[in-house]
């Protein structure tokens, strides 16, 4: 298995944003870390610098994109919590969260729904 992604909670909130704009202009998305996130251009520009260096985001003429799909990151990240912290059991896993957390009728449904459907 690959090694994980790891991207820190600042990382990510830079991600985020990129993967909420995305294609956007790397001016444009200063701006938006200036309003959101309280940075300054040479931080944004810092930070971009360094996940386009890991293959994380691509500055291609100005304009910012994503090479790691957020679908990807959240994958990945939920299997490393899974593998990390339930020795790899998914049953595990569900079983501490829905100790935790009452579902609605319309969330059950849901699962129910996406477990027919892993079952196929």
């Amino acid at each position: 298995m690959a090694e994980p992604i790891k991207l820190f909670d600042a990382e990510y909130r830079f991600v985020s944003l990129v993967w909420q704009y995305e294609p956007i202009n790397s001016t444009e998305l200063a701006k938006r870390c200036l309003d959101q996130l309280g940075w300054k251009k040479s931080t944004t520009y810092t930070v971009l610098r360094k996940l386009c260096k890991r293959k994380i985001l691509a500055n291609q003429n100005s304009m910012v994109t994503s090479i790691l799909k957020q679908d990807e990151y959240r994958a990945m990240e939920s299997l490393n919590v899974v593998d990390k912290t339930f020795e790899g059991s998914l049953p595990k896993f569900l079983t501490a969260f829905l100790n935790r957390k009452n579902l609605s009728q319309r969330e059950l449904a849901e699962l129910e729904s996406i477990l027919r459907e892993a079952m196929k």
